[in-house]
Order: structure tokens, then sequence, then C-alpha cells
């Protein structure tokens, strides 16, 4: 399994200082900044978009990884690949064509992720596993911040480990959701190893010792 990556989630930033905010994520020992993008339709929650990815990527030096809450995500891809994301994130219950989304998001020059909800199937992306370089498994339902983990995920991260291994792939698991110190040992042991975090992160007095508490089950 890959090493532990933590990527904090800007949706639970100070966003009148977002700027200051990503430098101390940076400075906290976080790996990636995960950036949400949702629409109104997809989810019911409406973030932000290409403006704000602009203004991330001009600040930062760090792994951008946008993920796609979205409605027919491929329409968009190559804007958000233009304004500086790293990695790409869909939803398969979003894309008509997800084969279609990752050759779009590949295309641009972009790793790409695919992602299902609670209550969707692994074998919903099964397919599509070997084509992609990180799988996003929801434990949360996607849309808002603050939400409490979801435990029978667990299982599907188990899953996806499992199918990526059998394969003998390089396959990154994210996780997105509920994500502290407590959780984050929970979803190491499942297979997953790119760990999202909001509330748990932004909301910290100390987050680089959070963030440290978070890698404990590493080692």
């Amino acid at each position: 399994m890959n090493r532990m990556k933590i990527s904090a989630s800007i949706l639970s930033a100070d966003l009148c200082a977002l700027g200051a905010e990503m430098k101390r994520a940076e400075k906290a020992g976080c790996d990636h900044i995960h950036f949400d993008v949702m629409d109104g339709v997809f989810v019911p929650n409406i973030s932000y978009g290409i403006p704000v990815l602009e203004s991330v990527r001009k600040s930062t030096d760090m792994f951008v990884d946008a993920h796609l809450m979205i409605t027919d995500p491929v329409r968009l891809v190559e804007n958000f690949a233009k304004a500086g994301a790293d990695n790409i994130t869909f939803h398969a219950e979003a894309a008509a064509d997800p084969k279609a989304v990752i050759e779009k998001i590949k295309g641009c020059g972009k790793k790409c992720g695919i992602s299902i909800k609670p209550g969707t199937p692994v074998s919903a992306i099964k397919e599509y596993i070997p084509m992609v370089d990180m799988v996003l498994v929801m434990t949360v339902e996607p849309g808002f911040g603050g939400q409490g983990f979801i435990y029978e995920t667990l299982d599907k991260i188990k899953e996806v480990r499992t199918i990526a291994d059998e394969l003998g792939l390089d396959t990154d698991i994210q996780v997105d959701g509920g994500i502290n110190d407590k959780t984050v040992k929970l979803v190491y042991e499942a297979g997953a190893n790119v760990m999202v975090a909001g509330s748990y992160l932004f909301h910290s007095a100390d987050m680089a010792a959070d963030v440290l508490k978070m890698r404990e089950c590493e080692k």
C-alpha cells in the first residue's frame, strides 16, 4: 500500500483567509489540498468553482485534488485542468460514460480519481479501477462538511483494496467524511491511504499536532 497522504479539505477552512489557511495546512505537514466542487444538483449544496481554484493554484505549490460533485462532469474537466488541479476526481453516479470522463482527465495530463457514494456498490466501478490513479470511497453522504462517519463504508474500502491488490495495481484509496484521529485508524487498516480531513484539521487549535496523531496508525 502507498504511504499515507493527508489532504486538507478547504471546505472547512476560513475562506476569508484562504491563503493563510492553506499555508497553515502546509506547515502542519499536510500533503494535499482537497478542493470540493458542489453544483447544487448532484448534491444539495453549492461550494465554489473555477475562479477560486485559480486563486488556490496561485497561492500554493501543494498538490491540489479537485473533487467534482457535479452532474455530467466531462463537460468541465478541461476547465478544472486549466485552472490548476493536479488530480480530478468525479463521481461514477454523475457520469453517463465514466470511461469517457477518465479519458478526458488523462488527456488533459492530470491524475484521475473515481468516487462512489456510501450507498453505491463497488461493483459499479470495478471495471474502471485499472484505469484510474485513485478511488475515493465517500465515508459520508457528499454535499456537506462536518458529518459523522458511516462505519458501513469500511467494507467498501476493504473491497476496493482487495481488487487493487489482486490486479497488482498501485492504486491510492481515498476516504472523505468524518475523518479524524480515531476513524483514520479504521480506514487505514481497511486499506485506505489518502485521508481527507476538513473540520478535524481546520477547527484544530494545533493542526500540526493533529496531523501527527493521524499519522500514528502508520507506525
